[in-house]
């Protein structure tokens, strides 16, 4: 029976315990595994209490192996399980990478449907924390470019209850990426509301000059920007992608078509980031409603800084208005 909880002022990183309790509780093949995910409730505290209420073989600890934790999700997924799977930190995934690529993102096609894989890997990714090396990356362009596999991140608290209940549920595999800078941020939410699905983008903001196209943890920034560029005269809607993969193209080409200028903007690197794509198919779908080349502010293309330099590599309001400026100067 799922928990009845009316609306309520959380964390997003409440928001996403709730989901998998309540997830737990609605489905008992619902599995939750990973480093530290038991007894300490995870580095972030996400998954604390499930194993006091769940028991340890539903709520696992596991070793330092991440190979080994997906493969081993691989094979209950494969007798009838739901895993969610936790990568502690975003580049910590990286040795299950050949377990995603080869076989989670690929069995559904390989079995001609007979055998899909209901797994969640859920990825704190992203910086803003102050995080050292290994715990500071966007690596969603590894995730996107696997066919097989679902890739949404929430940016607000109540998308975050919302889009992991759906990603549990869902029975293809989908990579889960929580932005960590998010985690502690507050807002009112009701578990009992309804949540747009995966592969539904969101205007958050309604524009006429430009629209900031964007995702997870860079939601907050461009609707500062969006709220500062109004002291040069700009107008700017936002639009939250929510869901990578499936990309929803119709509500984005939408929007672009209705104002002609776009920009956008994620902490991945630039060259070949999500931006690279996300471009790319706007400018084919809305070449004639352009009235400036499709933009980006990204990352750099560097491995990710040290803690006191991230604040020049992520982007940033300045960062994003002078794009912005570039789009006015091309009209």
């Amino acid at each position: 029976m799922t928990t009845v909880v009316s609306a309520r002022t959380s964390t997003m990183a409440q928001a996403l315990n709730a989901a998998l309790r309540d997830a737990m509780q609605a489905d008992p093949t619902v599995h939750v595994m990973g480093e530290d995910v038991g007894r300490l409730g995870g580095v972030f505290r996400i998954t604390d209490g499930l194993t006091a209420e769940f028991g340890p073989d539903r709520c696992l600890d596991t070793p330092l192996a991440e190979a080994g934790i997906l493969g081993t999700a691989v094979g209950m997924a494969m007798y009838g399980l739901r895993p969610v799977v936790e990568m502690q930190f975003d580049a910590f995934a990286y040795p299950a990478l050949e377990q995603l690529f080869s076989h989670v993102a690929k069995m559904r096609n390989r079995t001609a449907g007979k055998l899909p894989l209901p797994i969640t890997v859920r990825v704190p990714y992203g910086g803003g924390i102050g995080g050292v090396e290994h715990h500071s990356d966007s690596s969603e362009a590894y995730y996107v470019q696997t066919p097989g596999l679902h890739v949404v991140t929430p940016a607000t608290v109540h998308d975050a209850y919302g889009l992991l209940r759906e990603a549990i549920a869902s029975d293809d595999p989908v990579v889960f990426l929580e932005p960590k800078r998010l985690y502690w941020g507050k807002s009112e939410w009701d578990p009992a509301a309804p949540v747009e699905p995966i592969g539904k983008a969101v205007l958050r903001r309604t524009g006429r000059s430009a629209v900031l196209i964007t995702y997870g943890p860079s939601l907050p920034v461009c609707l500062e920007a969006a709220e500062a560029a109004k002291a040069e005269g700009w107008d700017l809607a936002v639009l939250d992608l929510r869901s990578l993969v499936p990309f929803d193209e119709e509500t984005a080409c939408e929007v672009v078509r209705s104002v002609g200028r776009a920009v956008v903007v994620h902490e991945a690197t630039g060259f070949a980031g999500p931006g690279a794509e996300i471009a790319a198919r706007l400018t084919e779908k809305c070449f004639h409603h352009l009235a400036a080349p499709v933009l980006r502010v990204s990352g750099f293309d560097i491995p990710y800084p040290a803690p006191m330099l991230e604040h020049h590599h992520l982007p940033g309001v300045d960062r994003i208005l002078d794009a912005v400026a570039r789009l006015q100067w091309e009209e």
